[in-house]
């Protein structure tokens, strides 16, 4: 024996020696008898480890294979040596790392570990692939019947083709030589395409034909407003009666806020005219209290008015849209008024549109699989407004949020509390201030409100079955 083969022969039985300390399977590498050892005890956890220093591949792979109890094929093309130093490694990583030293790949059939390089791997799966497509290209079609239970036929023959809506035409299931013909009327399926390709598509078709959960969405819109208001106004006038006697002929020169002949203690106008306003946001009229002054002779008189609100108010208004759809679907639903507004175009006529002023709830809800509910939100409370010379204003409240909710749990989505107090004074300059007179020359205007919207959001999973709505 020669002086080469017997050094490979020494690193050979070093190694292995190696192996044997270093790893409690290896035990059996020594044993002639390892094909006894259990198949079972190997996983793809076990740990191995490797100390070889320029070792044949081939004998390495032999090691794996010993290790694994899998049977080994590598092709003529695995040859050269490494030097490895692995320690308590998974055995798929440990021959990975093996393996991409060398520009090697491996697959695995059953209990057979194939072992090639890549560049011949991407060779043999190109000629696969063209085999396959030219079999596929001469191979007789058949055809598929499919009753669908509850998804549309028109949906899933879209799907099927890479056409549904939102895909971007991609993601077609169906081969070159494939087609579908959708019956909307019975929801059939007719699909022709080859044997493999279609029991491919009927354990699609099973699993998306299958009912969909529904969600009951309760939204509680809850306005409160608070207000106070008090104004307080006096309109004062004074006139006097003058006798005149011209070209002989008697007659009265009455004057007072209009200069106009009238008769005594009738005054047509005010001198100030400061009446009580609107109290805040009240439509009431206020109160008015008049008292007239004259002389004797009824040629000198005052008339004072005095006027006076006081209004509170309190209001609370609760809105309760509920609507149910399935999971991942768009639900809509609105109440509310159209209001005619005027509109000019450009050549200068004008028309007369429409605009909503409405209670509106829009979601789109998604089950998660811990049984929570996802959804996307979007409420519009809007009420009419004050009107305009084109029509009436209409008042916005508009919430549109993601939010995530457990089954049957409330959230508030969000919530707008405005609070407003608001005094106004107007006067005479100068006769305002005076004290204890000033009043007569003075209206005051006081105003407080507060209001505040709160939008509480509950969603309910639907159980299976008929079901009733809650009240």
């Amino acid at each position: 024996m020669n002086a080469e083969p017997r050094s490979s022969w020494m690193r050979l039985v070093c190694g292995c020696f190696l192996l044997t300390l270093a790893c409690p399977w290896t035990v059996a590498l020594a044993n002639p008898d390892s094909s006894s050892r259990s198949e079972a005890a190997v996983t793809a956890s076990s740990p191995i480890s490797l100390h070889f220093q320029s070792i044949d591949i081939r004998t390495l792979l032999q090691v794996f294979a010993d290790f694994t109890g899998l049977n080994l094929v590598a092709t003529d093309s695995v040859s050269g040596q490494v030097t490895v130093r692995l320690t308590e490694l998974p055995w798929p990583q440990a021959l990975q790392i093996v393996l991409q030293s060398k520009g090697l790949a491996s697959r695995q059939d059953g209990r057979v570990l194939w072992v090639a390089p890549q560049e011949e791997w991407a060779l043999r799966e190109k000629k696969q692939l063209e085999a396959q497509a030219a079999l596929e290209a001469v191979s007789p079609l058949q055809m598929l019947t499919m009753r669908l239970q509850y998804a549309r036929a028109a949906e899933v023959a879209q799907r099927l083709q890479g056409g549904s809506p939102g895909s971007g035409g991609t993601g077609r299931w169906l081969s070159s030589r494939g087609s579908v013909m959708a019956e909307p009327r019975t929801n059939q399926l007719f699909i022709s395409d080859l044997p493999a390709r279609l029991t491919d598509v009927q354990k699609l078709l099973s699993q998306l034909d299958v009912p969909v959960r529904q969600v009951l969405i309760e939204a509680r819109i809850v306005e409160a407003d608070d207000q106070f208001g008090q104004s307080l106004g006096v309109r004062l006038g004074t006139g006097m009666q003058v006798p005149l006697r011209m070209n002989n002929r008697a007659n009265t020169l009455a004057l007072g806020a209009t200069n106009a002949a009238t008769a005594a203690g009738v005054v047509a106008g005010n001198q100030v005219n400061f009446p009580a306003g609107s109290a805040g946001q009240t439509l009431n009229s206020p109160a008015n209290f008049a008292v007239s002054l004259f002389n004797a002779a009824a040629d000198r008189f005052i008339n004072v008015e005095i006027s006076a609100l006081e209004a509170d108010g309190r209001g609370k208004v609760v809105s309760r849209p509920r609507v149910v759809t399935a999971d991942q679907t768009k639900a809509l639903i609105e109440q509310g008024t159209e209001l005619p507004y005027q509109t000019a175009s450009a050549s200068g006529a004008t028309s007369i549109t429409f605009r909503k002023a409405n209670l509106k709830l829009e979601v789109t809800p998604q089950i998660t699989p811990d049984g929570s509910v996802v959804l996307e939100v979007d409420v519009n409370r809007d009420s009419v407004g004050q009107i305009t010379p084109a029509g009436y204003a209409i008042n916005t409240k508009h919430v549109k949020t993601q939010v995530r909710v457990e089954d049957g749990g409330t959230v508030v989505l969000g919530g707008i509390y405005e609070e407003t107090d608001r005094s106004n004074e107007a006067k005479v300059p100068g006769l305002g201030d005076v004290p204890g007179l000033g009043w007569l020359f003075k209206n005051r205007d006081q105003a407080q409100r507060k209001s505040e919207l709160l939008i509480f959001l509950t969603p309910r999973v639907i159980a299976d079955g008929p079901s009733i709505l809650p009240p």
